[in-house]
């Protein structure tokens, strides 16, 4: 099943006024928590900073776009990839991804400095602001299992954090629906093509980005002023560096 969004309005394509009114009405219709975040206290476990210069978390939750530009504006993270993980099939393009036919999940890959930042802090920011944990293969407008929740660990000590926090969250009722994040082993990750990687900068006009994630970093801002960066790591500029 594709999405509104993958029919309208990836990869920047125009459309018709007819088919814009279309849209906002869908959108219209999502429901309000969609675009909320929630106040989440700290994970109770941690991993330690540790000796790396940098470490790797995979997460997904919805649309890539918009979990890109959250991460990319949170301190102590030094690179943001859009791309496709949990499948079934080697380097699948998007019109393969978006079949939901290959078990993969839009994802984010984030290269972050585990001394400036923790694994954990970045599963608060995950399940606060960035998408909402408790929907059941889609977010938002967004249906089918490549919009689905999940964690891909890359290590013993990530599955630990992430499913403690997982617990944690779930004992104290941090949510009026069960969490349904998978916690799964990396298997491999894979980019998703260039013209997804900063969509959120390259295309502001866009009014998906506009209605459902420029929200989610305004909230990161707002909920983790500690945590907030005004000079995103935009992969562009980390290519070029």
């Amino acid at each position: 099943m594709t999405s509104q969004k993958s029919n309208l309005v990836r990869g920047g394509l125009f459309v018709s006024a007819a088919v814009a009114i279309a849209l906002a009405a869908t959108m219209l219709q999502v429901p309000a928590q969609a675009n909320e975040a929630v106040t989440l206290p700290p994970p109770a476990a941690d991993t330690p900073a540790g000796d790396a210069a940098t470490e790797t978390a995979i997460l997904a939750g919805g649309c890539f776009w918009g979990m890109q530009a959250v991460f990319e504006h949170v301190s102590g993270v030094k690179r943001v990839v859009s791309g496709y993980s949990g499948g079934s099939v080697d380097d699948p393009s998007y019109e393969q991804v978006t079949t939901g036919a290959t078990g993969h999940a839009e994802a984010v890959e984030i290269v972050f400095d585990p001394k400036e930042v923790s694994y954990g802090k970045l599963l608060q920011v995950y399940f606060s602001v960035a998408h909402n944990p408790t929907q059941l293969n889609y977010q938002g407008p967004d249906r089918g299992t490549q919009y689905r929740s999940a964690i891909f660990f890359t290590n013993e000590a990530q599955q630990k954090v992430a499913k403690a926090y997982v617990d944690q969250l779930t004992a104290a009722k941090s949510f009026d629906d069960p969490i349904v994040t998978e916690i799964a082993p990396l298997s491999a990750f894979y980019a998703a093509e260039d013209y997804h990687q900063d969509y959120y900068f390259i295309h502001p006009e866009s009014m998906y980005i506009q209605y459902h994630d420029v929200p989610k970093v305004e909230n990161l801002e707002k909920f983790f002023p500690d945590l907030w960066r005004s000079d995103p790591a935009r992969l562009v500029e980390a290519s070029a560096s």
